[in-house]
């Protein structure tokens, strides 16, 4: 079984991710992945620089996100040509991992996916499992993890789809309000309910 792991911004998604990881469940990392498809002379990134300029490459051959970030930031035809160079890619390599883990045995895939409703990929996976929190434990975690204002935390948070249209796209959620032990036991009961083995 392929299941889907999202989440928003603070919610908690990458903790139960490591909960996942130590009882042995495989993970491919979304976010790990969109760091790997941009290493130092990959073709993801010599198109990059192509199309934004041998400047948002650093002397040591490195993507420098902060230049690409202001090329980007507000400016939605730039943003669009950058997805198109990256998303597949990252698509490609997700894949990849997935087949590479089932060929290699595993019964049960999870597929860390934070963007999951918002790049529509639902299709990818079998189950989903959302990472719910409320939002004012969301917009408080976020200020204490990233040092954000609180007009800061709200944009990030307005710049992603709503948790309750999540939720609703969700086979299991797993509200993360409280201890770390509840949320573990909110994720057995969905395990053991679905009958999942890695």
């Amino acid at each position: 079984m392929i299941i889907g792991l999202t989440g928003s911004i603070a919610s908690g998604k990458s903790t139960v991710s490591a909960m996942l990881r130590k009882r042995g469940y495989p993970i491919v990392d979304a976010d790990e992945i969109a760091r790997l498809v941009v290493e130092p002379g990959s073709p993801v990134l010599l198109e990059i620089s192509r199309q934004f300029g041998k400047d948002i490459v650093n002397e040591d051959g490195s993507l420098n996100r902060e230049k690409l970030g202001v090329r980007i930031f507000g400016h939605d035809k730039e943003r669009e040509k950058l997805n198109s160079i990256i998303h597949p890619a990252i698509r490609r390599e997700m894949l990849r991992q997935k087949e590479e883990w089932l060929s290699n045995g595993a019964n049960t895939v999870i597929m860390d996916i934070p963007l999951l409703f918002e790049s529509k990929l639902q299709s990818f996976v079998d189950k989903i499992i959302v990472v719910a929190v409320s939002p004012e434990i969301q917009k408080e975690r976020l200020i204490a993890r990233n040092v954000l204002s609180q007009e800061e935390a709200d944009a990030r948070i307005r710049s992603q789809l709503s948790m309750e249209i999540k939720k609703q796209g969700a086979n299991a959620v797993l509200s993360n309000d409280g201890t770390l032990e509840e949320t573990e036991l909110q994720l057995e009961q969905v395990l053991l309910r679905w009958q999942v083995t890695p």
